[in-house]
C-alpha cells in the first residue's frame, strides 16, 4: 500500500491541528507533522500536538524536525531536533524521520535506537534529500541507509532537472524489495509523485493547497484524488500521458481520467513536463520503451515535440499512419503489443486534422466539400498549422499561411502548393475563415489576439484552436464583428476523442469530455 501523507506545516498547534482535520477530511490517510514550521518548539508542544492531532484524525503520522541543510524550515538546534523525535517516539507516533547525515553520527544514532527500543509499533525513517540535483548513485545512497540500520524505511528525495532524471527513482522502486519512499521534487518530478502507488512506494506527498506545500513540485491533495485518481491507481494500471512542454496547463489529464473513470478502465493519465528538443525527447521514450514493466500505453504530443515524436517512431522502426508522415507531426502515439521480438511496437498518429475540419464544418454548418476553393487564411506554421493545412488543401481549400518566420510559411506553403505572407499582410487579407493556429491568446496572456481586429468582417468565420481560454480576445472579438466563430474547445475535444479510440479501442463520451474541459476552465 502507498500512503498518502500530506504535511502538516503550521506555526503553531492550533492551525496545526486545523490543517490536519481539512487533510484527513479531503482524503489523507496519513500525516506528517512538520514540527520545524512550529514557533517556539519544545518537545512539550511536539508531544501534545501529536496527542490532538491523532484524536481528530486516526490516521498514522510521522514525526519529523528537519535539519535547515534538508529543508527545514527553522535553525532549531540538533539537541532539540533529537529530543523531539524521542519524545514523539515515546508519545506513540507511528514514524519517526531523521536524517541520514546526521543519523550516522554515533550519538544521534544510539540515541533514537534506544527510544525506539521499547516501542515496536514506531518505524524509523532514515532520509536524505538534494535539493540542488539528482542523487550521484541512488542505489549506493540507499543501500547505505540499510546497512546503518537495516530496520529503517530509506527516504530518497531528490530535484529532478529534467523527466529523465526520475528513471533513476523509477528503477530503484521496481528493484528494491521492502518499504522505500523515493520521490523526485522540481516541475520534472511531478511524475514521481504520481506513479508512487504504481511503483510500491510506502507514502507519496500531497499539499493541502497550493499555498502550503513543503517541497518544489508538490501535487495537491485535492488534484491527487480527483483529477489524478489516486485510489484507483495500483500495480497493473496502464499509463498514459500528454508529453510537452509546457505541460501544466493541459487539460489532456482531466478528459482522458475522466473517461477511463467512466468506463471503468485500470488506466492512468499523467502530465510529463519534457524540456529541451529532439535528443531530450529521444532520451525520454528510450527511457520509457527500455522499462516495458511501467506500462506506458500511448502518448499525447503536443508543443514542441511533434515533429520529433514522428521521427522517434521512424528511427525505431515502428507504424507511421500515412497521414501523419503526409503532416510531418505525430500527436498521437500508441505502444501496440505486437508478435515482435520484444513483444511491443510504437506506432504515430495525427488526430488534429480530423479533430480540426470536424470542428469547421460542425462550426460553419458545411460539409467537406463546402471547403473547396474555399479562401482561408492560417496564422502560424508550427504543427497544428501544418495538420490545418493539410486537411485544407485536401479538401480544396484556397489557403494563405501568415507567420512571424516568413521563411517558415514558405517552407509550409510550397509542402502544400499554397500560399504565404509575413504578418505585416494580415490587414489586406481576403479570407472567409481565419484560423489561429499559434499560441497567441492562451492563458495566461488573454490579452494578446494573434489577428487585428479591423481586418474581421460579418461574412467570415474565425476559429481560434487555442482552448484555455474556450472564448480568447481572438473570439470576441470576432463575435463583436458579427462573424461565426469556432472555439478551440471543439477542436481539442474531437482530436481528443480520436486519441482516447486509438489507446483503448473504445468510444468516449464526447458530452464528458467538452464538459470537463469546460468545467477545468471555469
Amino acid at each position: 500500500m502507498t500512503y498518502l501523507a500530506v504535511p502538516i506545516s503550521a506555526q503553531n498547534p492550533v492551525l496545526a491541528r486545523e490543517q490536519a482535520a481539512r487533510a484527513v477530511a479531503g482524503g489523507a490517510e496519513m500525516l506528517e507533522l512538520r514540527t520545524d514550521y512550529l514557533e517556539g518548539l519544545t518537545p512539550e508542544m511536539a508531544g501534545r500536538l501529536l496527542g490532538e492531532v491523532r484524536d481528530v484524525t486516526g490516521v498514522p503520522i510521522i514525526v519529523t524536525c528537519r535539519d535547515r541543510r534538508e529543508g527545514g524550515a527553522a535553525d532549531y538546534p540538533e539537541s532539540l531536533r533529537l529530543e523531539v523525535l524521542t519524545t514523539a517516539v515515546e508519545a506513540g507516533a507511528e514514524f519517526v524521520d531523521a536524517e541520514f547525515v546526521n543519523f550516522r553520527q554515533e550519538h544521534v544514532r544510539r540515541t533514537i535506537e534506544a527510544a525506539l527500543a521499547p516501542k515496536p509499533g514506531c518505524r524509523l525513517i532514515v532520509s536524505a534529500h538534494d535539493f540542488d540535483r539528482p542523487f550521484a548513485d541512488v542505489r549506493r545512497l540507499r543501500r547505505d541507509i540499510v546497512e546503518a540500520c537495516p530496520q529503517a524505511i530509506p527516504k530518497l528525495v531528490y530535484t529532478a532537472g529534467h523527466i529523465n532524471d526520475c528513471f533513476a527513482a523509477f528503477d530503484l522502486l521496481h528493484e528494491v524489495e521492502g518499504n522505500c519512499i523515493v520521490l523526485c521534487m522540481g516541475p520534472a518530478g511531478v511524475a514521481s509523485r504520481l506513479l508512487a502507488p504504481k511503483l510500491g512506494g510506502l507514502v507519496t506527498f500531497a499539499s493541502l493547497d497550493e499555498a502550503s506545500g513543503t517541497a518544489p513540485g508538490q501535487v495537491t491533495l485535492d488534484q491527487f484524488r480527483r483529477l489524478y485518481r489516486y485510489d484507483t491507481v495500483n500495480a497493473e494500471t496502464e499509463l498514459f500521458g500528454v508529453i510537452a512542454d509546457p505541460v501544466g496547463h493541459s487539460l489532456s489529464p482531466a478528459i482522458h481520467n475522466a473517461c477511463f473513470a467512466d468506463l471503468r478502465m485500470n488506466r492512468f493519465y499523467l502530465p510529463l513536463l519534457v524540456q529541451g528538443g529532439r535528443d531530450e525527447l529521444f532520451t525520454f521514450l528510450d527511457n520509457v520503451w527500455e522499462r516495458p514493466w511501467l506500462d506506458f500505453r500511448g502518448f499525447s504530443v503536443t508543443i514542441p515535440h511533434k515533429h520529433s515524436a514522428l521521427e522517434y517512431v521512424h528511427a525505431r522502426g515502428g507504424f507511421v499512419e500515412p497521414l501523419a508522415d503526409k503532416i510531418g507531426a505525430a500527436n498521437t502515439l500508441v505502444v501496440e503489443r505486437r508478435a515482435t521480438s520484444d513483444g511491443q511496437r510504437l506506432a504515430a498518429y495525427n488526430t488534429d486534422y480530423a479533430g480540426a475540419l470536424d470542428a469547421i464544418e460542425e462550426g460553419m454548418g458545411i460539409t467537406r466539400c463546402g471547403l473547396r476553393d474555399m479562401p482561408v487564411a492560417v496564422v502560424g506554421a508550427g504543427g497544428v498549422a501544418r495538420a490545418l493545412v493539410a486537411g485544407l488543401t485536401d479538401a480544396g481549400a484556397n489557403v494563405t499561411i501568415y507567420n512571424r518566420t516568413i521563411e517558415r510559411a514558405e517552407k509550409l506553403a510550397a509542402d502544400f502548393g499554397c500560399a504565404s505572407a509575413g504578418l505585416d499582410a494580415l490587414p489586406a487579407l481576403h479570407a472567409k475563415l481565419i484560423i489561429n493556429c499559434t499560441s497567441i491568446g492562451m492563458s495566461p496572456k488573454v490579452d494578446a489576439r494573434p489577428v487585428p481586429s479591423e481586418v474581421l468582417k460579418p461574412d467570415m468565420a474565425v476559429f481560434d484552436t487555442v482552448y484555455n481560454p474556450a472564448e480568447t480576445l481572438l473570439l470576441k472579438q470576432a463575435k463583436a464583428a458579427g462573424a461565426k466563430t469556432i472555439d478551440g474547445v471543439a477542436m481539442f475535444v474531437n482530436q481528443a476523442m480520436a486519441q482516447f479510440k486509438l489507446f483503448t479501442g473504445q468510444t468516449a463520451d464526447s458530452d464528458l469530455m467538452r464538459n470537463v474541459v469546460l468545467d477545468s476552465l471555469r
